[in-house]
């Protein structure tokens, strides 16, 4: 004996049916009900006097969906995410593929095809970094983070030089900015000079190197 398994709808129209057979709804009362026009009542009407409530399940349970990707279509995905974005993620991937080849599907099934195909790890399978996120410092002036950056900062106007920056750990505060020639060790003995003069020493420096074009 085969086993009816049937969705939370179709049960609602299930009883909706029987109702309406044993004369305690009306057509237009169940066509409500059901959020359905007069005629699609009649159909389920006359589904469920032919087949019972067999009649009221979805003739497509159980077949392929229609929107199910081809393995052709599939592997087309995968080789050009592989040669195109292979340190993309599935959502600007799925963005790239529509926008440059076309090619639209979803982005939990992009998601699903990397992860089997090795492009993709899941965040929860991801091993955990080595290296624990420190925590700011509580209080103004504990910590100075001092970074270089080359850049083009006045265009066309003078030549290419590094802006050294003093960032405050607890606050982000900009605490001194110098532009000089060059990134050398004897700017930043001099940098940190005028640093110490106005605002004291701090507990600890660190020192980063950040190098940009215009």
């Amino acid at each position: 004996m085969t086993v009816i398994q049937m969705s939370d709808r179709e049960l609602s129209r299930l009883r909706a049916m029987i109702d309406l057979a044993d004369g305690r709804l009306t057509l237009e009362a169940a066509g409500m009900l059901m959020g359905i026009c007069r005629r699609q009542v009649f159909r389920l009407r006359r589904a469920f006097a032919t087949a019972g409530a067999s009649g009221l399940t979805s003739r497509k349970r159980g077949r392929p969906s229609n929107r199910k990707r081809g393995e052709a279509f599939q592997r087309t995905v995968l080789a050009l995410v592989r040669e195109h974005y292979p340190d993309f993620g599935p959502t600007l991937a799925v963005e790239k593929l529509a926008a440059r080849h076309g090619l639209r599907l979803g982005v939990e099934t992009l998601r699903q095809w990397m992860i089997a195909d090795g492009l993709w790890i899941d965040r929860r399978h991801k091993r955990p970094s080595p290296h624990q996120p420190r925590r700011r410092r509580e209080c103004l002036g504990e910590l100075v983070q001092i970074d270089g950056s080359e850049h083009a900062w006045f265009e066309d106007r003078g030549a290419m030089c590094t802006l050294l920056a003093f960032v405050d750990d607890a606050t982000s505060r900009l605490m001194q900015l110098r532009f000089v020639a060059s990134e050398s060790a004897f700017d930043y003995f001099r940098a940190t000079r005028s640093y110490l003069e106005t605002h004291g020493k701090p507990v600890a420096s660190t020192a980063t190197s950040t190098a940009s074009s215009g």
